[in-house]
C-alpha cells in the first residue's frame, strides 16, 4: 500500500465512522461553524480542567467526507493536550493544509502526524479547504470563548448569489454514531466499490 492509498484509507475510515460524534457532557466551551458553499456544519463542544487541558471533545454536524474526516481526526488527536498546545497544533495543521509541505509540532506523535498529513492533499483544491479547515478554525473559536459563529463565506448572505459548492457537496449526509470498527475484508470491499486500490 502506498502513501495516497493510506491516506485514502484514513479519510474514508474517519468519513463513515467519524469518532467522539456526541455532545460532550458538562463542556464548559463550545463553537458553531459553517460552510455554505458546501454546506458543512459543525458543533464542537469542549471541556477543559482547571489547568487548561482538554479532558473531552466531541462534535455534532453535517457535511462532506473531507469535513468529517478531519473534524473527527481533530477532535482524536487534541484529547488529553494542553490548550497552548492544541493551539500550537491548530497553527501547524492550518499552515500545512495551505502551503507547508510538512508538519513541524513536537506535540504530535509520528502517527498523528500521518493522521493529519492525509489531509494535505486538498490543498490543491481551495473549495476542500474550507472543508478541512472549518472544525478547526471552530475549535479556536471555542477555546478562546469568542461566541462568534464561523463562517467560512462571511459575504455568503446575498439571495442572489448562488453557490459554488465542492466536488462532494451533493453527497454530504448527516454524522451519525461511531459505528464499531470494521476488519480489512470490509474496508477492502469498500474501497474497491470506490475504485479505490
Amino acid at each position: 500500500m502506498n502513501i495516497k492509498e493510506l491516506y485514502q484509507e484514513i479519510i474514508l475510515e474517519h468519513g463513515k465512522n467519524p469518532r467522539n460524534l456526541r455532545k460532550t457532557e458538562n463542556f464548559n466551551k463550545e463553537a458553531i461553524g459553517k460552510n455554505p458553499l458546501c454546506g458543512d456544519n459543525v458543533h464542537i463542544f469542549l471541556k477543559l480542567d482547571e489547568n487548561k487541558k482538554v479532558e473531552d471533545i466531541s462534535f455534532e454536524g453535517s457535511g462532506c467526507a473531507i469535513s468529517m474526516a478531519s473534524a473527527s481526526i481533530m477532535t482524536d488527536l487534541i484529547k488529553g493536550k494542553e490548550e497552548i498546545e492544541v493551539k500550537e497544533i491548530v497553527n501547524d495543521f492550518l499552515g500545512m493544509i495551505k502551503e507547508n509541505p510538512d508538519l513541524k509540532s513536537k506535540n504530535l506523535k509520528e502517527d498523528e502526524k500521518t493522521k493529519l498529513m492525509c489531509l494535505s492533499g486538498v490543498k490543491q483544491y481551495p473549495m476542500r479547504v474550507k472543508c478541512a479547515t472549518l472544525s478547526w478554525h471552530t475549535l479556536i473559536s471555542a477555546i478562546d470563548n469568542t461566541q462568534e459563529e464561523i463562517n467560512t463565506e462571511p459575504d455568503h448572505h446575498a439571495p442572489d448569489h448562488p453557490p459554488q459548492r465542492c466536488a462532494e457537496a451533493d453527497h454530504r449526509r448527516p454524522l451519525r454514531p461511531l459505528a464499531p470498527p470494521r476488519d480489512q475484508d470490509v474496508l477492502a470491499a469498500e474501497r474497491g466499490r470506490r475504485g479505490l486500490r
